[in-house]
């Protein structure tokens, strides 16, 4: 989020896209927290909302308040160890669909820059080759328009803000990205990054499950 941010979360229903006695699976809304921001008056969240109705969700990942889409919830701790491992070893797969700036040229590739915090304009990130962390997306255009291209954007690695500064150093930010955008690429009524799809191996029998997440742009 950037410094003078409003945060006026959207008064929406909980959307629940799979639910069991070891994990919930919902579509988190554009322009909510995944959990309680740090300073006064981001308190609600999809976390908070969501332990409302579940008293016994827990946090296993988290998107960016400007990125909707697929978030997977424990609702023991063992479900919660258990799909943590999987985000942590890369095991689970992830997609998303962006909208970005531009005609990209070319339809598929793999970005491979290393990132790390640009510490005197955070929440920013930045490309350093001397100091950042392995970061990878593969990209696959979807779909053109005048003026813009739809991209599914896979991430190998969950560094901060990664597939928005990844798109950017491309040449094509993603709409509506309020961070890196700028011009009429920035004009937009949200960021145009979906979580579309979320596969994993369920905690309790160890199945591969994919959960997917309505495209709303």
């Amino acid at each position: 989020m950037i410094p003078d941010f409003v945060y006026r979360p959207p008064d929406v229903p909980l959307s629940i896209l799979h639910e069991d006695r070891h994990v919930l699976v919902l579509d988190k809304p554009s322009g909510l927290l995944s959990v309680p921001g740090k300073l006064e008056g981001r308190q609600d969240c999809l976390l908070s909302r969501l332990q409302a109705a579940r008293w016994d969700a827990l946090l296993v990942h988290r998107l960016d308040c400007d990125t909707s889409g697929v978030m997977i919830f424990a609702r023991t701790k063992t479900a919660q160890g258990f799909l943590g491992q999987e985000f942590e070893q890369r095991r689970a797969r992830k997609t998303y669909v962006a909208r970005v700036a531009g005609e990209v040229e070319g339809d598929h590739g793999t970005i491979d820059l290393p990132l790390c915090a640009d510490w005197p304009n955070r929440p920013r990130q930045m490309v350093s080759h001397d100091h950042g962390r392995p970061a990878v997306t593969d990209w696959q255009v979807i779909g053109r328009a005048a003026g813009e291209t739809r991209v599914r954007l896979t991430p190998h690695t969950g560094r901060s803000h990664q597939l928005r500064v990844h798109m950017q150093e491309l040449g094509h930010p993603i709409l509506g990205d309020p961070i890196y955008a700028t011009g009429a690429a920035k004009d937009h009524p949200r960021l145009m990054l979906h979580a579309h799809t979320l596969a994993l191996h369920h905690p309790a029998t160890g199945d591969w499950v994919e959960f997917a997440a309505p495209l709303p742009f």
